[in-house]
């Protein structure tokens, strides 16, 4: 899968080199506790995919430039405080197998470091005056907070129906792939129509990698050889779970709706319902919705003229919903 990644890279590896630089002079700060932890968060950063999408947009929307570099950074300032934020809050001690801010240097380090990346990001852009990027990026954080906490409050009372799923995705996870497009596109001074298809075409990746991430959870093997099945355990009432419930009967439906709440720990009844989901037919539903999705963004590129680079994007898009992890 990496090679296929390297395939992707080609049309904006300087551009993803350069980004690097402005990324790193970002984080660098004069107090040594702060520059030790965001050396561990560069060290530590994930495979670029964001800033893919945005050098990808931008190029296909008027092209890379300086205000690029910043875009990416920005996205990923802010991105990284809201994960670093998320450990805290969720007690975790791992990110992508590595320790996490929170595990090495506790809690409230952790947080003041998120607070950091955040003021960092606001004030690069600020003082390059890139103030259309600094608000599409900022709108993202909103939605990714509402997104959360819309979910929160509906694992309590379970009352999901498929329009609020879909809500909660889009503010939570299709929002941030949808800003990257659409700064992407605004820092290549694109115009306003082109900013907004970038913005719907990274809003269906980003639904579509989501609804990929709820089908894994009814194939990723645990240490016994059987599905994990986290997403009941952390009562996220996902896209083949809804299905199900909607395909069941009223005794059927509390049965279900009572293991997820009460018995989400007991391995053998969360089999249970995942048993139930597969035989639902609710594996499949999910993955049409979601090759529907992925048919919608593919769509979008065709209104670009065809090149390496829009190749390449519908290459990340295919990339993001067939990965294996």
């Amino acid at each position: 899968m990496s090679s296929g990644l390297n395939n992707i890279k080609k049309p904006i590896q300087d551009d993803l080199l350069a980004f690097d630089k402005v990324f790193k002079a970002a984080m660098r700060s004069k107090v040594p506790l702060l520059d030790k932890v965001t050396g561990y968060i560069v060290k530590t950063k994930g495979k670029q995919m964001r800033p893919m999408f945005v050098m990808l947009a931008a190029k296909i929307s008027g092209g890379i430039n300086e205000s690029t570099y910043r875009a990416a950074t920005l996205i990923e300032l802010l991105h990284t405080a809201t994960l670093v934020h998320d450990d805290v809050v969720d007690d975790s001690n791992q990110r992508r197998g590595f320790f996490s801010i929170n595990a090495l240097w506790k809690n409230k380090i952790a947080v003041l470091v998120g607070d950091y990346l955040l003021s960092r990001g606001m004030l690069l852009a600020l003082e390059n005056n890139d103030f259309e990027l600094l608000k599409i990026v900022s709108n993202a954080v909103k939605e990714m907070s509402e997104g959360e906490l819309l979910q929160i409050e509906k694992a309590r009372k379970l009352d999901i129906e498929e329009s609020v799923y879909f809500e909660i995705i889009s503010k939570k996870t299709a929002s941030l792939i949808a800003s990257c497009c659409a700064v992407g596109a605004a820092s290549s001074g694109a115009e306003v129509q082109i900013v907004n298809q970038m913005r719907n075409f990274g809003l269906n990746v980003g639904i579509a990698f989501q609804i990929k991430d709820d089908i894994f959870d009814y194939q990723k093997v645990g240490t016994a050889g059987k599905p994990t099945g986290i997403d009941i355990k952390e009562r996220k009432m996902t896209l083949p779970l809804i299905y199900l419930l909607n395909q069941s009967g009223w005794a059927d439906r509390r049965k279900i709706i009572n293991i997820v709440k009460n018995h989400n720990q007991s391995p053998e009844k969360v089999a249970q319902v995942m048993a139930m989901v597969r035989e639902s037919g609710g594996i499949e539903y999910a993955t049409n919705l979601m090759e529907s999705f992925r048919n919608k963004s593919i769509d979008i590129l065709s209104d670009f003229p065809d090149n390496e680079s829009v190749e390449a994007l519908k290459q990340l898009v295919d990339y993001t919903i067939s990965r294996k992890k």
